[in-house]
C-alpha cells in the first residue's frame, strides 16, 4: 500500500459539487492498493499514521499525535499512487490493485482507523472527486509498505 498523508487544517472532499466529506485539523490520506497488499500491511499503517507525532507542542517541537490534538482523518481512495512512469509519457496503472481488492481494503483502512476511536470522513471508491484542502506547515509524509 501507498499513503500519501498530509498535515491539514482543513479539508473537504466533493463529487458532482456537492460536499460529500470534510474535516477540520487532522490529516488528508491519499491511499492506493496493489493486490499483494493485505492484512499485514493494513495494520502497519493504521498503527503508524494512529501514533504518528506530526503537531506541534506548546514548545512548537513535533511532538503530538492526532488523538492528542481531537484530529480527523479524510481518507480518499487513489490508485493513481502506483502510476508507472518508466516509458513514455502516459502513465500506467497496471501494478494498482484490482478494484474489488483495492475497495475491500480501503474500507478495511477506514473501519480500523475509525475503531481507533478517530473521526474519519471519505470520498467514495472510484468516482471523480474534487479535493480541497489546507495543507498545514506544509507537512506531508509518504508511506510505503512495498519498501518498509
Amino acid at each position: 500500500m501507498r499513503v500519501v498523508l498530509q498535515r491539514v487544517s482543513q479539508a473537504q472532499v466533493s463529487i458532482a459539487e456537492e460536499v460529500v466529506g470534510q474535516i477540520g485539523q487532522g490529516y488528508v490520506l491519499l491511499i492506493g492498493v496493489a493486490d499483494t497488499d493485505g492484512e499485514a500491511e493494513l495494520d502497519y499503517l493504521v498503527r503508524k499514521i494512529t501514533n504518528l507525532r506530526i503537531f506541534e507542542d506548546t514548545d512548537h517541537k513535533m511532538n503530538l499525535g492526532l488523538k492528542d490534538v481531537h484530529g480527523e482523518i479524510l481518507a480518499i481512495s487513489q490508485f493513481t499512487l502506483f502510476a508507472d512512469t518508466k516509458k513514455g509519457n502516459r502513465p500506467s496503472f497496471t501494478k494498482a490493485g484490482k478494484p474489488e481488492h483495492a475497495e475491500q481494503l480501503y474500507l478495511q483502512f477506514v473501519q480500523q482507523l475509525r475503531d481507533e476511536e478517530i473521526k474519519v470522513a471519505t470520498g467514495k471508491f472510484g468516482a471523480d472527486m474534487q479535493v480541497e484542502l489546507t495543507n498545514d506547515g506544509p507537512v506531508t509524509i509518504l508511506f510505503d509498505t512495498q519498501n518498509k
